[in-house]
């Protein structure tokens, strides 16, 4: 069990982290220190100044909360927990073995966003990157995925499995200059998630979307997705802090219903770089979540850059289809405000609430209507690129629009 680690950070266009601070539990809580001579510094940032500001002394996380978020969004979710439990503390685990300290410096070093976490102040061990191949980091999802300790030769493959977020089995991936998030197919999938991921991804960048670059990979008979890491930057060791719409709207892990798409567009209003522009894409992700059936749309799937001063939308990742029976379905982040507790699955519930996001009923409209004008004219190709055979399409096409989503839009 881990009771202290160190922050360290790379800052904006450096290719070297620093060290920034002190993380230590406290009873059930972490709490967090800026070091002295990190705050001396000309180019100290906050790592996130509503939540930690640059200051002195020991601060502890938010009410409810029981880590800072910002801290929390450089750490593993269930499957990189899992992975980590498998090497720890072995298959019987229950994930509350291990404290979150203990997740937070377990973790792989090349982790999403621009924090490490170490045992030095002094000195930053690098712990090697991501080098394993796809047959390798397959071979430690299936050891993981049955419960078995994973060989000590696929360490690589571990430590590349531990350091990214999400529920299902992921790891990290270098190919030549790119960095990639390496996402399979599981076993017990009853339907192709994977190329549907592809497929939706794909259509979102069709619909004019700004999304991570995907490419569809198969290896043993299994189907990888490989998505472009937007929070590195190519052929340089520079990474880009990132902060998730959990932590810019203070919900801690246990509440992640409470987050409201239209309280991010008011964040957006008051502290983003672009603010029309990126409510304007912020309503179309959402939009697009409704029409092709994304119904996991949490607020660990949307996040900002962080440099300092501003935040920026990062590329959309995680736009999946859910298959579903019935017609009603509902969204996981609410379409409107906190106080508005509408997140049904329908065009027409997020035009209805297009003011939150400065736009107007007719710029609304005309979103909805060039996005699923779009998926309709581009369906055919974009099932064939995604490798989908026609009993898949016809599944996919249930939800992808479903027609409880168009029943506002089209009557």
């Amino acid at each position: 069990m881990t009771s202290e680690a160190y922050v360290w950070a790379w800052l904006p266009g450096a290719t070297e982290p620093v060290p920034v601070g002190v993380a230590r539990e406290r009873g059930p809580l972490v709490e967090f220190a800026y070091g002295s001579r990190y705050l001396q510094r000309a180019d100290a940032m906050a790592l996130w100044d509503e939540e930690l500001p640059l200051r002195g002394g020991f601060q502890e996380p938010l009410p409810g909360l029981q880590i800072a978020g910002c801290l929390s969004d450089a750490g593993p979710d269930s499957w990189g927990r899992r992975v980590i439990l498998n090497r720890l503390a072995g298959r019987d685990a229950d994930f509350d073995a291990l404290s979150p300290l203990t997740y937070l410096t377990a973790a792989g070093p090349d982790r999403i966003g621009a924090l490490d976490f170490q045992p030095s102040p002094r000195e930053y061990v690098p712990r090697g990157s991501p080098s394993a191949s796809l047959g390798d980091l397959l071979e430690m999802v299936e050891n993981v995925e049955m419960g078995r300790p994973v060989p000590a030769a696929l360490e690589d493959a571990v430590r590349a499995g531990s350091s990214v977020g999400g529920a299902r089995p992921k790891a990290l991936l270098r190919d030549g200059p790119r960095s990639l998030i390496a996402k399979f197919s599981a076993p017990t999938d009853t339907w192709p998630m994977v190329r549907g991921e592809f497929l939706a991804m794909r259509m979102a960048a069709r619909c004019g979307l700004d999304v991570a670059e995907v490419e569809l990979e198969r290896v043993a008979d299994r189907d990888v997705l490989l998505v472009e890491r937007f929070d590195r930057v190519p052929g340089t060791t520079q990474r880009r802090a990132v902060v998730s719409a959990l932590t810019l709207l203070q919900i801690g892990e246990m509440w992640p219903a409470a987050a409201a798409y239209g309280d991010l567009a008011e964040l957006m209003r008051r502290r983003f770089s672009a603010p029309r522009e990126s409510r304007r894409e912020l309503f179309s992700r959402m939009v697009f979540n409704v029409l092709c059936g994304n119904t996991d749309d949490h607020a660990r799937n949307h996040a900002a850059f962080w440099d300092g001063r501003e935040l920026t939308l990062t590329p959309a990742y995680d736009i999946c289809p859910f298959l579903r029976s019935g017609g009603e379905a509902s969204q996981a982040m609410r379409l409107g405000t906190g106080e508005d507790p509408g997140r049904l699955s329908n065009v027409g519930e997020c035009v209805a609430r297009a003011d939150l996001y400065g736009l107007t009923r007719d710029d609304a409209l005309e979103i909805a209507h060039a996005q699923l004008d779009t998926i309709r004219a581009a369906w055919d190709e974009a099932c064939d690129e995604a490798r989908l055979a026609t009993t898949e399409r016809r599944l996919l096409g249930r939800v992808f629009p479903h027609e409880y989503a168009l029943y506002d839009l089209e009557g």
